[in-house]
């Protein structure tokens, strides 16, 4: 089975709002046997509309709508579905009461406008939708289901999972799919396709192998598509115990996770604590590991030291390491994560301190040269890199760097009391 998602609204052909419905949807579809075959994003335009359905009813076999169904005059999905579907809407009486009564805690006036969003396809099953007050509407036309549902994320995700996809659960034509992910860090797309180019060439017709890179890693993921899905788990495990052996060092983890969730998974499970000194990455490591939950219980906090004088005064870099070698350098860094180590009573530490542009390089330190220290239970490392010219690629893949140096030191010193 083959499906459509259509998004509606301007804002996303704008660039207001990023589309995150799509990726989720897509998500939950595939976790079912669905494949998606298209994601298309239209405005609020009744031509538009019509035209995006009528291409997906010719290459789907289910079609997911979001968004465009509020009560002001931009919002003209319904409208539209009515001319595509050849019929007029209704009030629904359920929905109708449920607006009411939303309106009455709120102790606000209830006008016409709010009341026409109890107004459904007249040919459509409401889908019930608690958390708002826009249903989501399910119709079948020319043996085809047409899902129509909200746009507001958390409205959507609402109504897929407590009323479409117990529903599509039990639709005919759902094919058995299966992933596998690694995580891997430290190397480059193009050099890992060419490490593990013969396992890839291996991989029967039904396995594929995607590469998902974002600066400092990639995800290989590896999907299986066939009719018994409990064979296609041990298919795909054969295949990943294969590529974990070749890419060695470069392997992180054989899940879909990120590097900071592994790390406070770790931290957590063996009671360290971990701190942070940012010059040049100006606090996005801590942003990275304070976003998740549970990080309170690992992180005990970090500091962005960008000037030498608050380097000295707050770490207790030496003035003579400053004046010597820079704020970029290794021994800067050393000091830097020694220091955070030390003010911040850590089992760990994370430094950097670099150059990330687009000014302010020299030819013996360029835009884009890093250099990141990790101090551990006995001892630092240190290393040296060197980035390109965009400032966020920069912060960003410093940030990785970082996290992956301190995710190989933790390995290596599990095992030390």
């Amino acid at each position: 089975m083959q499906a459509e998602i259509i998004t509606i609204g301007d804002e996303i052909l704008i660039g207001q709002i990023v589309d995150t419905n799509s990726a989720w949807i897509a998500q939950q579809l595939n976790s079912i046997g669905i494949h998606v075959k298209q994601i298309s994003s239209v405005a609020d335009d009744p031509s538009d509309i019509l035209i995006a359905l009528t291409l997906a009813s010719g290459r789907a076999d289910l079609i997911l709508v979001t968004g465009g169904l509020g009560p002001t005059k931009d919002d003209v999905t319904k409208q539209t579905l009515s001319t595509y579907f050849d019929c007029g809407l209704r009030r629904a009486p359920e929905v109708l009461a449920h607006v009411e009564a939303i309106f009455r805690r709120g102790n606000r006036p209830i006008l016409e406008i709010n009341r026409r969003q109890a107004d459904v396809l007249e040919k459509s099953e409401v889908l019930f939708n608690e958390m708002g007050t826009a249903p989501g509407m399910w119709i079948t036309h020319k043996e085809r289901p047409y899902v129509i549902m909200p746009g507001v994320p958390f409205e959507m995700k609402h109504i897929m999972r407590e009323r479409v996809l117990p529903r599509l659960r039990s639709l005919d034509g759902r094919v058995p799919v299966w992933h596998h992910t690694l995580l891997t860090g430290g190397i480059g797309e193009s050099f890992l396709a060419e490490k593990i180019a013969d396992i890839e060439a291996a991989l029967p017709a039904h396995i594929h192998l995607a590469y998902l890179p974002k600066p400092g890693l990639v995800r290989l993921r590896l999907t299986a598509i066939g009719e018994n899905q409990e064979r296609l788990k041990q298919e795909t495990q054969t295949f990943a115990d294969q590529l974990k052996e070749r890419i060695g060092e470069y392997f992180l983890a054989d899940e879909d996770t990120t590097l900071e969730k592994l790390i406070r998974d770790f931290m957590q499970e063996h009671e360290l604590l971990l701190s942070t000194a940012e010059s040049c990455t100006g606090g996005n490591i801590a942003r990275l590991i304070t976003s998740l939950p549970g990080s309170s219980s690992m992180f005990e906090g970090g500091a962005v030291t960008y000037s030498n004088a608050v380097k000295h005064s707050v770490l207790g870099v030496k003035e003579e390491t400053l004046d010597q070698y820079g704020a970029v350098s290794e021994e800067t860094v050393r000091e830097m994560a020694v220091g955070a180590k030390t003010v911040f009573r850590t089992h760990y530490a994370i430094a950097v301190s670099g150059i990330a542009g687009p000014e302010g390089g020299t030819p013996e330190k360029p835009v884009g040269l890093v250099w990141i220290a990790v101090a551990g239970k006995d001892h630092v490392t240190a290393r040296k890199y060197l980035f390109g010219q965009d400032r966020a690629i920069n912060i960003e893949r410093s940030s990785m760097a970082a996290l992956g140096m301190l995710w190989q030191l933790l390995n290596s010193e599990k095992d030390r009391k």
